[in-house]
């Protein structure tokens, strides 16, 4: 199926060209011939193929610099569409970009016990064919579906392969690609859902330029990626939620699972852990607006903390600055041994409330090595919950200039 992505443009010299014109909203016949380094029939020949493939137009002209006003060029938006499906533990969502990348629509499931892969990819197919009805549009006009899912996975076999925590069961070894072609008959890709999101956030930030970017997505897991150069990092296998096993201290918390490190970083600052720590301190008898909003003798859950925490409750701030502390020190681990420009910090925990995200990121820049000489941006992303959706959709874009 990639193969007829890449056939949507047949020649290197257009897919270069093309790509040069996606980076901007639009640009001038004479900017491609400096970036392009094309000579001027080269170009002009590149241009008029990509127009008569209806990925490009004319839209009007630039300043002028002492002759005539160049001609601008941009992407056509509706040239086609593309799909973009986040699996997460907490929720999955499926946007749908244009041609351009610019979002057209957008859904939302939360990930119950209900939600097994079967269930999944009944609603996503429904989803789909219902956009494509309201908006019109033919088969021809869908370029694909990119899938950016919790790893362990083989996005080369676009098998889902043993994740973690999923609310319901199933989802072991799931050949999530070929079910859903086997369902819309489009092409799709798969690559795990942080790698997804720092492709998004690259995208935001296509006009800085930022070559070395780290994301990490902070939930029920951790889950990170970077990007050198900008371009992807991938390691042997797949283990985007490996950053959760990082050791912070050796003798810690015991591991939530039989094959995991003993004080490991996802013990002290996931939702799972503040869940925990939560409910112990209350059973010690700690006061709090915990056991108001929960309930007597309940169970406490994130969203209790988070509305504890909206309060000000005393017991709530402490449990989550304790939590972005040691996330913090994770961090700068991170940081002394990869020097990215930019960190973008996603996931719930980073999205509900600041209190998680600025504590954890002045905890990091005090323990960064070589601080202030190096010196890092930290941003809580251009896209918030949707990054790892849209950067699925953008893999797809960005295949046809493969």
């Amino acid at each position: 199926m990639d193969k007829s992505l890449e056939q949507h443009i047949a020649s290197s010299k257009a897919k270069e060209v093309f790509q040069f014109i996606r980076r901007t909203d639009e640009i001038s016949k004479l900017d491609l011939l400096q970036y392009s380094g094309l000579t001027v029939s080269t170009l002009t020949r590149v241009l008029e193929e990509l127009t008569a493939l209806g990925l490009i137009a004319e839209c009007g002209f630039g300043a002028s610099t002492g002759g005539r006003r160049p001609i601008l060029y941009r992407v056509v938006p509706d040239y086609g569409y593309a799909f973009g499906l986040d699996i997460s533990r907490t929720s999955s969502r499926l946007v749908m970009l244009n041609a351009a990348g610019n979002k057209i629509d957008t859904a939302e499931w939360p990930m119950t016990a209900h939600m097994t892969p079967e269930y999944v990819i009944v609603e996503v197919t429904k989803q789909i064919k219902q956009w494509m009805s309201t908006h019109k549009l033919s088969t021809d006009k869908i370029i694909g579906l990119g899938i950016g899912a919790v790893g362990p996975l083989d996005r080369f076999a676009g098998t889902i392969l043993q994740p973690s925590f999923f609310p319901s069961s199933g989802w072991e070894n799931v050949s999530i690609v070929s079910e859903l072609e086997r369902q819309l008959n489009i092409p799709i890709m798969l690559d795990n859902g942080a790698n997804t999101a720092i492709k998004a956030e690259a995208w935001a930030n296509r006009s800085r330029d930022v070559q070395h970017m780290l994301y990490v997505h902070v939930g029920i897991g951790l889950r990170s990626a970077m990007m050198s150069e900008g371009k992807l990092i991938y390691g042997a296998v797949d283990m985007e939620g490996s950053l959760g096993q990082m050791i912070i201290q050796a003798d810690g918390i015991p591991p939530r699972t039989g094959d995991g490190n003993y004080g490991c970083l996802e013990s002290y600052a996931t939702i799972y852990a503040i869940e925990r720590e939560a409910n112990a301190l209350i059973r010690m008898g700690r006061r709090s607006l915990l056991e108001q909003i929960a309930g007597s003798g309940n169970t406490v859950t994130y969203a209790h903390i988070m509305e504890a925490l909206q309060r000000r409750d005393p017991l709530a701030t402490e449990i989550v600055t304790q939590a972005a502390t040691y996330f913090g020190i994770g961090l700068a681990n991170l940081l002394n041994i990869l020097h990215p420009e930019k960190v973008v910090l996603g996931g719930p925990l980073m999205s509900a409330n600041d209190l998680f995200f600025y504590t954890a990121t002045q905890t990091a820049i005090r323990k960064t090595y070589h601080y202030p000489q190096y010196q890092v941006v930290f941003s809580k992303g251009s896209y918030g919950d949707e990054a790892l959706a849209i950067g699925a959709a953008l893999m797809i874009l960005d295949k046809i200039t493969a």
